[in-house]
């Protein structure tokens, strides 16, 4: 047969596609002979079982979440923060016995999976901005995870205070401060900020770490210098070291760098201790996390912990209640030796 259907495999085995149909979903429906008998026939023509996507719109339920990243899916399965995050979310629907899609945000059209997911946790502003207004208009279910979506449920941290509460750790009179950003500015490459515009300021966690900063030098008595502000467009070590090298030989050279990652903050480390920096004598640095690699480098990062896969358990757990309250978890400031 040129197209294997339940109505032909039925027609074949003389059978009604109601036998067909018991026999892959409804085992109880018929003695243990027929079924393994049917299954066995439908298994040497090639028909493996009833069109799943015809079953899931028919019952209104895959059992299937997708999860959209902000970015594409190479980098955020090395990112050990998405990745925790993930992990989280992996176990979480398998408590539920629920399977896992994942999207990627440089993608452009929900539509090509809408039919076949109970709905979407979408962990980050995309990259794609487009794909922000599919989800706000969607008709599934929708959770944002670190950034707000008007009438959908959200789960996230307080970055603005946690990002406060850092830097008023490590800051002190008179001190020259930089801040090492993630993805304030629409650009390729690692760059002073400059008088470029800001981008996506209403929903990207990177604006609200920031805000916290400027919150603290304020109280502090300290001022941002325009030039000591820098875009970094992804949390990896090649964009940080370029950026984190680039500060360190700026005059005056900061005494305090304000990283919105712990990878970012590590590779500030990294390039300080090469010049012969003491840490934190001549510099002192924050991150902005908390992944297991800050505790294994000397000298340990000041860092805020997240938790990212308590945050994976916790939004599927957001996603499966009907209560469509915005969710903020807990965070924890761990002193290291940085500061």
């Amino acid at each position: 047969m040129s197209k294997l259907t339940l109505k032909s495999v039925a027609k074949t085995l003389g059978v009604s596609t109601a036998t067909i149909s018991n026999a892959f979903n409804r085992p109880d429906q018929l003695s243990v002979a027929l079924r393994q008998k049917i299954l066995q026939a439908c298994h040497e023509l090639g028909y493996f079982g009833p069109n799943k996507a015809a079953q899931s719109l028919r019952k209104g339920s895959s059992g299937i979440v997708a999860v959209i990243l902000s970015d594409s899916l190479e980098y955020m399965v090395s990112d050990p923060v998405a990745s925790q995050f993930l992990q989280g979310v992996s176990r979480e629907l398998e408590r539920h016995q629920l399977h896992l899609l994942l999207f990627s945000g440089q993608a452009t059209n929900l539509e090509a999976i809408s039919d076949f997911v109970d709905g979407f946790i979408c962990y980050g502003a995309p990259r794609n901005t487009g794909l922000i207004e599919q989800l706000r208009h969607s008709r599934k279910r929708v959770l944002t995870v670190d950034f707000d979506l008007a009438g959908r449920p959200s789960v996230n941290i307080d970055n603005e205070q946690a990002a406060f509460d850092s830097a008023m750790a490590v800051l002190r009179p008179k001190d020259t401060v930089a801040v090492l950003g993630l993805r304030l500015i629409d650009a390729a490459g690692s760059q002073p900020v400059g008088d470029k515009p800001m981008w996506d300021n209403q929903s990207s966690i990177a604006h609200r770490r920031l805000d916290g900063y400027q919150r603290a030098m304020q109280q502090c008595g300290l001022t941002l210098a325009a030039d000591y502000l820098w875009h970094i467009p992804e949390s990896n070590q090649t964009y940080a070291r370029e950026a984190a090298r680039a500060v360190l030989a700026m005059s005056p050279r900061p005494t305090v760098l304000l990283c919105m990652s712990d990878l970012i903050g590590l590779s500030a480390m990294r390039e300080a201790l090469q010049l012969g920096l003491r840490i934190p004598e001549d510099i002192r640095v924050v991150g902005f996390d908390g992944i297991e690699e800050t505790l294994r480098y000397h000298p340990t990062l000041t860092s805020v912990w997240q938790f990212s896969d308590q945050k994976g358990e916790a939004a599927v757990r957001a996603f499966l209640n009907p209560d469509d309250t915005t969710l903020q978890l807990p965070y924890e400031l761990r002193l290291g030796e940085s500061s």
